[in-house]
């Protein structure tokens, strides 16, 4: 196992819950902007979605421990980051700092691609999976 990416998963999922908590009960008293708490609800989303797919990356590890997979740990790990960080900042300035909005808006869609490509690298583990009896 990969004991980076297991612990890296176990963090975010435990942020992804403790943050949607947050999104239903409390988040709207801060933030009025119907598009940031959507922008907020997504990054929570993909957060579990992602720390669920770091989660199985880690322990496929332990089975094949090839350069993709390790590709793909540390993609879904920049990709959160960027990706679901970026919107939780976004939605913490509550539309106030459009300078800063131009800065950490981009970081989004890095994000976004970052996690799209540790898919590619997962999906690339697996094909390049070196079959052997009772596989």
């Amino acid at each position: 196992m990969h004991k980076k990416f297991l612990s890296f998963a176990t963090v975010f999922g435990l942020f992804s819950v403790v943050l949607g908590a947050f999104g239903a009960h409390g988040l709207q008293k801060i933030v009025t902007d119907e598009k940031l708490i959507h922008g907020f609800q997504t990054g929570v989303q993909y957060q579990m979605y992602h720390s669920l797919a770091l989660l199985a990356t880690g322990m496929l590890f332990e089975k094949n421990p090839v350069k993709y997979l390790r590709w793909a740990g540390n993609l879904f790990i920049t990709g959160i980051i960027f990706f679901s960080g970026s919107l939780y900042l976004l939605t913490s300035m509550n539309g106030k700092n459009e300078g800063f909005a131009k800065i950490v808006g981009p970081v989004t869609p890095i994000g976004g691609a970052l996690l799209i490509a540790g898919w590619l690298f997962l999906l690339i583990s697996i094909l390049k999976w070196k079959v052997q009896r009772g596989d």
